[in-house]
């Protein structure tokens, strides 16, 4: 049977692919992007989208997010995440595979690609385990692991402290050309570390993680990625010094990608004032010089991708003390308010440049579809409301946690429909 046509008309069509920033009308049918023009003619049967004042935008991507099933369904389920991702206006998100078990046969990946279909609301890729068990001793079997469906692999949350087998993973992933992945932390620098170390942690008495613990790993992924010809991605950028390190690399023709999360883009260590659990996350939350440093890197285009880290928690869990709390907060909710609010609204950088780094430069990074409305690509649009004011309230996410710093806060921005291979999976009335 053949899908409806929906016509999106009047809106400001922002596609970084196409070069476009201009009022005109999208015409999808038959799961793609059949026209984009001005003043389209319905076709008999669609459904009419007035756009009119709402931005246009290829398909938002999230190439880093956490859905915790299999094992911990408490706190998310793949279902409930890729509705979450889709009331944020995104089209895909990555899965990671810190998982229990952890993703790391293809049995694992295909359970992931099966769930997220079945959710029939934002597109689920699986990541793979770059190592056995995520154990750091054995690599995966990447070749069966990217048959299955993986899109790229890493240990996400357990940083490969083995040199040797990082070598391996960047070697072998060039057959396959998927880009690895990597959480940048030496162990033996962070150890116990409960966030970032410098005044803050000194005077709230928590043991700290000093920025050399992400930077150290980060000059060996860029010195590995080098060697190799492998494509390092490096995630969640915390550091002033990393993302120096990356924008040298780049310009030595590195391949390497790196992502800016939210939370690193806008908060400080110091927002961990009064022991607040709802900001432990990993990496911490660093200095204001660094939170800066962040910030030029994503407007330089260093860091090339904006994602999430979306770390549900359940609300039990962190209500601990903060030394034992576990580390990252939920964030598909709230990225496109925080976006548009605290990055393009303080001028950073402009909607266009907003949506490269939320669209087209995750889709190249992991070599997904999507990140483009041209004619014939998959249907996959996010409209967005650049003026809508609202507050964020925890109880209403589609998330089955509510592990955020963010509650309460006054946005200017949001996602209002989300439409994926030509079928609307979530609007704001929903």
């Amino acid at each position: 049977m053949s899908m409806r046509p929906i016509l999106v008309r009047g809106g400001r069509v922002v596609d970084p692919s196409q070069g476009l920033d201009t009022v005109m009308d999208v015409l999808l049918a038959d799961g793609r992007v059949a026209r984009l023009g001005e003043g389209l003619d319905a076709p008999e049967g669609a459904e009419i989208l007035d756009a009119g004042g709402k931005i246009v935008t290829p398909g938002l991507i999230d190439v880093h997010v956490h859905l915790r099933e299999p094992g911990e369904e408490h706190k998310e389920t793949i279902a409930s995440g890729a509705r979450a991702a889709a009331a944020g206006g995104f089209t895909a998100i990555c899965a990671m595979p810190n998982t229990d078990p952890p993703i790391d046969d293809p049995a694992a990946v295909g359970f992931v690609r099966a769930a997220g279909e079945r959710a029939g609301a934002a597109r689920v890729y699986p990541v793979g385990a770059l190592s056995k068990g995520r154990k750091g001793e054995q690599l995966s079997e990447i070749g069966e692991l990217v048959d299955a469906g993986a899109v790229a692999v890493t240990d996400d949350g357990s940083p490969i402290m083995d040199s040797g087998l990082m070598r391996l993973a960047l070697e072998y992933s060039q057959t396959f050309g998927i880009p690895v992945a990597d959480h940048p932390e030496d162990l033996g620098l962070s150890r116990d570390g409960a966030m970032n170390e410098g005044l803050v942690s000194t005077r709230l008495g928590l043991p700290g993680k000093p920025n050399a613990s992400e930077d150290v790993h980060i000059i060996r992924d860029i010195l590995l990625a080098g060697l190799t010809g492998g494509h390092i991605h490096i995630q969640h950028v915390s550091t002033g010094y990393g993302v120096g390190a990356i924008r040298s690399a780049k310009a030595r023709g590195i391949q390497v990608t790196a992502e800016a999360s939210p939370h690193h883009l806008i908060l400080t260590d110091e927002a961990v004032e009064g022991y607040r659990t709802e900001a432990k996350m990993n990496p911490p939350l660093r200095s204001a010089e660094d939170r800066d440093a962040v910030r030029k890197g994503l407007a330089d285009g260093t860091l090339d991708t904006i994602a999430t880290d979306h770390a549900p928690h359940h609300y039990d869990e962190k209500e601990a003390a903060f030394d034992d709390a576990p580390n990252g907060i939920v964030g598909l909710e709230t990225c496109v308010g925080l976006m548009f609010t605290h990055v393009v609204g303080e001028g950073l950088i402009d909607i266009p440049t907003l949506v490269e780094r939320m669209s087209l430069a995750p889709a190249r990074a992991f070599h997904l579809p999507g990140g483009t409305l041209a004619q014939d690509s998959a249907a996959d649009v996010t409209i967005i409301d650049p003026e809508l004011s609202w507050q964020v309230d925890p109880e209403s996410f589609l998330s089955l946690s509510r592990n955020t710093p963010f509650g309460g806060w006054e946005l200017k921005g949001r996602a209002v429909a989300t439409i994926v291979g030509g079928r609307m999976v979530w609007t704001l009335q929903d």
